[in-house]
Parts: structure tokens; sequence; C-alpha cells
């Protein structure tokens, strides 16, 4: 499977930082006023302690190492609601304790013709970007694989639209004195790895191609406040268009290198591969993601719905190209009708919300959502694999409501 990566200037593909500070502020949560955040309707307790901040009714708690988005809980606005977005850690989050003054934590940049360590501190001061992008675990759609994939099963939740501040990559390039010869890819490495483990069982290291550093960041804050720490606190790479374990949590060192890694994450876990068969270098890795959509409202859990004008909205997102169209099924795709975006357009990596009125009478109704980007639509069904990865077939993500 070839992954290709798209060139543009990540100054200038957003209309405007301001606009999207300011969504990002209206949901956004501080960091410092985290722990008070939550409300009497919220019961935190089967949330984990490092996520008990989160708002309880917007998620469901897989695991402590998984927790989904409600599907009609993604939010009305374009971003995301800090509270509602998903969680997947591959290992335990790290603790304030683990890592210190933040603005000391140190990011080792090698590959590059003049190899330096940055603090965070140091990297605030080399200027910054805001960007808006799709923030989706790999596995997201697992649950409808009728095999049972091992993992959390995820339906539409674990996807969420991010904004995220931070420095360039290519700005870093640029202060290093250029990339070494001879690199190919950029790869991140988490600094999260617990005392004792082997590194290349349970280290997190991601291997991206090479073009990626162009559109790539390194993030300090998400959603206008500082990273929490579950979701990558104090630095985060991140990688735009793909998919959520190649945006490295944890940051400690970032390399330019010859070679993919030849860790765990990267050698055998992450790749799209047969069912029954194991991973391997030989198969696909989770890089880019493809063009998907699905609808929020109404669901499967609206219950009855009053025959008359209905309002359909959903959200949609192009991976690497900017989304092109969405239409809209009721009669398990025999027709589509032409959804209308709305909203404003933060950017070909940020998802557009969709909506299409209808004049409903009493009935069953399958919805459905298709969108197209770069010259591609989804597919009606999923892409077989052993870990459910990759899911962007619009069938298994239909709803079907009651109009009365």
């Amino acid at each position: 499977m070839k992954n290709k990566v798209s060139n543009y200037s990540r100054r200038n593909f957003l209309a405007g930082s301001a606009t999207i500070a300011g969504l990002a502020a209206a949901s956004a949560v501080l960091p410092t006023s985290i722990a008070q955040a939550n409300h009497t309707d919220d019961k935190p307790t089967d949330l984990p302690d490092f996520a008990k901040w989160k708002k309880r009714s917007a998620v469901i708690v897989h695991s402590k190492s998984g927790i989904e988005t409600h599907r009609n809980e993604i939010g009305s606005g374009l971003i995301t609601p800090i509270r509602h977005i998903y969680v997947r850690n591959n290992l335990p989050t790290m603790t304030d304790e683990q890592i210190g003054k933040k603005d000391n934590w140190t990011v080792n940049v090698e590959g590059v013709k003049n190899p330096r360590a940055f603090t965070v501190k140091q990297l605030k001061s080399l200027g910054f970007t805001t960007v808006a992008t799709v923030l989706q675990c790999s596995g997201n759609g697992r649950g409808y694989f009728k095999h049972k994939p091992s993992g959390s099963q995820w339906k539409t939740g674990a996807a969420a639209c991010v904004v995220w501040t931070g420095i360039p990559v290519a700005d870093l390039v640029n202060i290093c004195g250029g990339l070494a010869s001879g690199v190919k890819f950029l790869t991140g490495t988490g600094g999260d790895l617990p005392k004792g483990q082997d590194p290349s069982k349970a280290l997190v290291e991601r291997s991206v191609p090479l073009e990626a550093y162009k559109d790539a960041l390194l993030a300090w804050e998400m959603n206008g406040v500082d990273l929490p720490n579950v979701h990558g606190a104090p630095i985060r790479l991140v990688t735009p268009g793909y998919f959520g374990i190649n945006n490295v949590k944890h940051l400690n060192k970032l390399a330019f290198t010859k070679a993919e890694s030849g860790v765990r994450f990267m050698k055998s876990s992450y790749r799209v591969y047969p069912i029954g068969k194991k991973g391997s270098p030989e198969y696909p890795t989770c890089w880019e993601m493809p063009v998907k959509s699905w609808i929020t409202s109404p669901n499967d859990d609206s219950g009855k719905i009053a025959a008359g004008n209905v309002v359909i909205t959903g959200v949609a997102f192009g991976g690497m190209d900017a989304v092109s169209r969405v239409e809209i099924s009721t009669d398990f795709g025999k027709n589509w009708k032409s959804a209308k975006f709305v909203g404003p357009d933060l950017g070909k990596f940020a998802w557009r919300q969709f909506v299409l009125e209808l004049d409903l009478k009493p009935g069953t109704y399958n919805l459905a959502s298709r969108a197209s980007a770069g010259g591609k639509s989804q597919p009606e069904v999923r892409m077989e694999n052993h870990r459910g990865y990759l899911h962007n077939g619009w069938k298994d993500h239909s709803v079907t409501i009651d109009v009365a």
C-alpha cells in the first residue's frame, strides 16, 4: 500500500488562527482547574484517576487505556470539547512527578546537520503556529468487525477535531541547519517507557515518511490550553492527516532516520494484515487516514422521532485531502442526496460538519453518509483485517431511526 503525502504550506491552509483559537477556547477546560471541572451530574467512579476530569456522561469507558466519545457527544461545534475527547494509551499516562517541571522537559533533535537538544521553554521561544486536525485512533470502527478483533471496541468515538499550538518541525529543521543526507523518515520517540521495560517491546516510537515533517509540529497546547498529561504533556508530535499512533505523546526525541524504527509498535503492531496472520513489516502500517464520515444526529439512541422536518448532521474528513462532498442516503444506499457543509473551514486536515434537512414520513429509515476527498469516496464495506484497522465503510457506520 503506497502512502502518498501531499505538499503544502501549513501557514497558508488556515483562514486565520484567531478564528481557531476562539473556537478552541470555547471547548477547553484549563488544566489548572481540571480536577474541579466535574459537575454533579458526572459520576467519574469508573474513570481512571488521570482522566477523572473527563465528562462522564459524554464517554464510554472500555478500559483504563480506552475511553470513547459517545456518538452524539462529539459536540455541536466544530472543535471537540476537550472533556469529551477520547483516550487511547499504549503505556500508563505519565504523572506530574514523572514529567517534572514541564518547561524543563527536553526534546533531542537528531538526523539534522546540527543536532541539538531543546527544552520546552526554548521551543516556545522559537515561534509557533496553530493547526486544526482530526485525531483518530487506527482502530476507530473496530467494533463493527464481525470477528471481534482484540482491542477497544470503538464505533465512531475514537476520533476528535483538535486545535494544536506548537512549533512547526520545518522551522526546527532550519534552526538545526537542514536535514542530514540520506534520511527517509521522521521518527518520533516517547519518553514514557516504564523503568525496566524492554524498549524493543514497549517503547512507543513511530516512523512516518519524510514528507510528513513539512506539515508536522511539536505541540504544547491542545484546544487553547496546556496539553493534559493523558494527551501527551508536555510536548506531542502532531502529524496532520496521519492516524493517532503517529502523533507520539510525551515526545523526547525527534529523529530524521534512514530506516523505519525497529521497535514492536512500528515493526509488527499497527500493521494491516489478513485475519489469522501475524503483523510484520511486509504488511502496510497505519499511516495516512482514508476519507471518512458518519452521522452524529439522529442516531440509534435517538428514540422515536417526530415525522416532518428532520435535520441530519454529521462530520466528514479526507485524511490528507480536503473533503469535497458528502451524500446522505435514507434507504440503505439505494439513493443519495447531497448534504451541505456548515460552519468554518479550518483547513484540509480538520473535519467539516454537514447537514441535510428532509421531510420524513412515519416509518423506519437507514441513514448513511458517504464522503469524497481527493478523487476517492468511502467504500460501502470495511476492509477485513486482523486488528480491525482503517475502517471507513459507510454501511457499518449507518444508523437506523424510527419516525412516528
